[in-house]
Order: structure tokens, then sequence, then C-alpha cells
């Protein structure tokens, strides 16, 4: 079975560079992120504002493709700001840029709630943010990876992208369809996100009430952020959830976030299946990562998994999801259109491994059926 896949449409315009606007109150920190954001000439800075309200302004005006919003600014914070500058600018693409402290991963997820699709923590002065930096590497991967089609006249970029991040979709996707491959209920069920990855877990989480099964979720997120995301996901999803920790002992209906900076694996404890925290190496430059969750799965729960893949920047999950796939097991993955980046759920999509590919709202209800036999 094939399906039709649209190309992507999400520019704004034709020039083929990405428009940028910066707001924070630090100057120093603006012209900061401008330098390492113009070595790319498919990216340019349209705006560069210290408050919310002249970032409401200038949205008006400039209509940019992205916007770099800080939190906490004098006169208007950006949370305040972030619902009228997207009024402003419907197409916008808002990127929180946030300390790394408790208030600060609050704000920002309640800033994915008032549509922001993803949160930058900013660096602190013993990490290296120059060019060829990570910090650099991840920025201009973010930015390209919202406008696939705006890569720029010639663009030269002194930041080596990460291989795959920015994928082609093709033109018609094949379905998986195997025979052999598990059709009751799943035992696990294991949901790997990124960018754009906390809104759509609220909206898929919040019909997986009461499941057989327990729900394991990497996130690719920063400590701290991850335990308030865990903490959002009751509050908004009505589902009980927490960051996972070493020996907690999985329990259906129940939701164990990876916590950021380590991977998160499982091991049999007797009759239970427990969490085991693992702080090797990056896979795919994320930690956690989902191909070490979805391997780890498969080793404990063999074909008795139903892998999820939701919108995100570059293709973590597809190894692991090609392993759970010949394992026996289903993967489904959301659609492009609904998708913030159509990176991780487009890698596995276009491997042709995926059983469904559905919008965003129909994603929650095809678990809860399948957990449902």
């Amino acid at each position: 079975m094939s399906i039709s896949v649209p190309s992507p449409s999400q520019t704004s315009s034709d020039d083929g560079v990405i428009s940028v606007m910066l707001v924070d109150d630090s100057s120093v920190v603006r012209g900061m992120v401008a330098r390492l954001i113009e070595t790319d000439k498919a990216i340019q800075i349209v705006s560069s504002v210290s408050n919310g309200q002249q970032a409401i302004d200038a949205a008006n005006r400039r209509k940019p493709d992205v916007v770099i919003l800080d939190v906490e600014m004098p006169v208007m914070d950006g949370l305040t700001a972030l619902p009228q500058i997207l009024k402003a600018s419907p197409k916008s693409k808002v990127i929180m840029f946030s300390s790394l402290t408790e208030k600060g991963a609050s704000v920002s997820l309640r800033a994915f709630s008032a549509g922001a699709v993803e949160c930058l923590v900013k660096p602190n002065s013993s990490q290296d943010v120059g060019e060829g930096s990570e910090f650099q590497r991840y920025l201009l991967n973010l930015i390209k990876g919202f406008y696939p089609d705006k890569q720029g006249p010639k663009s030269h970029s002194s930041a080596s992208p990460a291989p795959s991040t920015f994928l082609k979709p093709a033109k018609t996707i094949s379905l998986h369809q195997d025979p052999m491959a598990y059709r009751g209920p799943p035992s696990l069920i294991a949901i790997g996100s990124s960018t754009g990855g906390p809104q759509a877990l609220f909206e898929v989480l919040k019909n997986c009430h009461n499941l057989n099964a327990p729900i394991v979720i990497t996130q690719h997120m920063p400590a701290t952020f991850t335990k308030i995301l865990a903490e959002h996901i009751t509050q908004k999803a009505g589902l009980p959830a927490a960051e996972g920790e070493n020996g907690m002992i999985l329990e259906n209906g129940k939701a164990y976030v990876a916590p950021g900076g380590l991977h998160m694996i499982f091991e049999k404890d007797g009759t239970n299946v427990k969490i085991v925290l693992d702080d090797g190496p990056q896979e795919n430059f994320c930690k956690p990562a989902v191909d070490p969750m979805f391997r780890s799965a498969i080793d404990i729960f063999g074909n008795r998994v139903l892998g999820v893949i939701l919108t995100g920047m570059g293709q973590d999950g597809l190894n692991g999801g090609q392993a759970l796939v010949n394992a026996g097991g289903r993967l489904i993955a959301q659609d492009e259109e609904s998708s913030v980046v159509w990176g991780m759920p487009g890698a596995v999509a276009n491997a042709g491994i995926c059983s469904k590919i559905l919008p965003l709202r129909d994603v929650g209800p095809w678990i809860k059926k399948a957990a449902l036999g």
C-alpha cells in the first residue's frame, strides 16, 4: 500500500533565505547569536530587539520565518509577548531562549502550549559557542530544519551539519505490511520526539488514559526540562507521568520520560521491568536518544512493542525502529503536514517501516485502539 505525501510548503517567500528576528535584552547575546547564524548565507537577521513589545512591533512589520525569543526581559517578557508575536506573524516559528533553571524550564514548557516550537538553553560562560561549535551546529540545523526548501543560493556554512538532518520526502511512501507482525495489545508503548515534541506529546497522551501497558518517552531535552515536561504531561494530558529514575518499576497506565543527559533503557527485575539510566555516548547527536530506548525495549518485550515517532529534527529512531520492525513489532509516525519538523518521522516513513503515518490528532486514538487489541 502507498500513500501520497505532499512536498514541503512551509516557505513564506521564494528568495531562498530564512529570515530571523532576535529578541533578547542583552546586546551581547544578540550579537553572539547573530554572528553564529550569519555564517550561513541561507539565513538573514532581519530584526534585533531588546524586549517583547519591540518584538511584537517588529513581527508585525517583518513577518520573520523564525523568532528567537528570550524568556526574561524588561518592559515585556517573552511568555507575555509570544501569543501577540504569533498573532502579528502567524507563520513564524518561535524558539524560546532560556536559562537552565527550574523557572526557565517551567516557563519554556508553558511557552510550548502558547505556540513555541522549540527551546534553546542559553550557553554558559564555560561552553564553546564559536564557529564550528556544537551549539552553532545545532542552532543552524534547527533553523534550516523548519524550512527544508529554503537553503539559500549557493549556501555555505562553516558549521558541519548533521547527516540526514534535512530529509527530502519521497513523492510516494510505502507502508509496512508484515503478516507476521504482532497484532495483539502491546506490552510497551515507546515514543520518540524532538523539535515540536512537547505539544505533540500533550495532544497524543490526552487520549492514552488507563492503557494496559506502560508508556516510555524519549524527548530530546536537557536536564531540568525533562522533569518539568513530565509534570506538564500529568497536568495537561491527565496521565500519571514521571521523569525516569534508576530502579523505577514500569507500571501500566503510567508514562516515563527519559531524563535529559542520560539514555533510558530497561532491565528485567524478577517479574517486573525496571528503568536503568545509561551515561553512554550520544547517539544521533543526542542524549537521551530514541534508538537505545527502542533496542532495550525489544530485548525485554520482543515483538510486543509499539513504537511511535513524533515531530523532530534528524533521524533518531530510524535504526531502532528498523530493529523493532525486524523483531515483529509495529511502528507508526506523525505525518508531515502536522509535524513542526518532519525529520525523525520522515526518516522512518521514507524507510518504509511504518504501519501507519497519521496526522497528530489521530495518533493518540490509534494508540488507544491498538492497546485495546
